[in-house]
């Protein structure tokens, strides 16, 4: 079986899909094409492509902007001569980033108001699970205090997170809040960061939004 590496970490689209493709029609029999990219949108569109082509494939988050794509060109799927045929002037269309440019989301409790706490929940449950429907997506959603919970396992939001994390939304825990909660080990998307960072990142945003 042959095996292939395209490395496109730190290349805008639709270079990342145009060197699959260019990769992909080089097989000379069936085999594995390994993409490296270092955000979702590419992960995106580079799965589009190979569905498109009636080729298997399947994204990894391999670390901190680090994902991996695997591409099988296989019996039965495209072949890579059908590929390497196709004119070079083929629009390859770039899934757009719908995150919103400066906007942050500030979470920073698990509860959403006063009053009952079952209500707050409720609340914050919507309100996270409210946040993935928009047509423009927070760029950064900042957790801190009791919002930690939220991006650990347990929370009844962690589906919601993943989603908006998967759509290239970054997420933020407070790493101090994890420790005091002894919850640092649970948690379950996104990244841990600072209060360095979270002021920078709140300090640099053109709008913030909260619960």
């Amino acid at each position: 079986m042959e095996k292939k590496m395209v490395d496109a970490r730190g290349l805008a689209c639709p270079l990342p899909v145009v060197n699959a493709k260019k990769a992909v029609g080089e097989f000379q029999e069936d085999g594995v094409l390994t993409v490296l990219v270092d955000n979702e949108i590419a992960v995106q569109n580079l799965q589009k492509f190979a569905s498109q082509k009636g080729l298997k494939s399947a994204g990894e988050k391999k670390g901190e902007k680090e994902y991996e794509v695997t591409i099988q060109v296989a019996a039965g799927g495209a072949s890579a001569s059908a590929l390497a045929a196709e004119t070079e002037a083929e629009e390859i269309a770039c899934s757009p980033d719908s995150r919103k440019k400066g906007l942050v989301a500030v979470l920073s409790a698990n509860v959403m108001g006063g009053g009952e706490e079952k209500l707050g929940r409720a609340l914050m449950k919507a309100f996270v699970f409210a946040l993935t429907k928009q047509d423009m997506l927070p760029e950064t959603i900042v957790c801190y205090n009791s919002g930690a919970y939220l991006t650990c396992e347990g929370s009844d939001s962690l589906e919601d997170f993943k989603a908006l994390e998967a759509e290239g939304v970054n997420i933020m825990t407070c790493g101090t809040c994890l420790d005091f909660y002894g919850i640092k080990d649970k948690l379950a998307v996104g990244t841990v960061t600072n209060m360095y960072d979270i002021v920078e990142t709140m300090e640099n945003a053109r709008s913030v939004i909260r619960p």
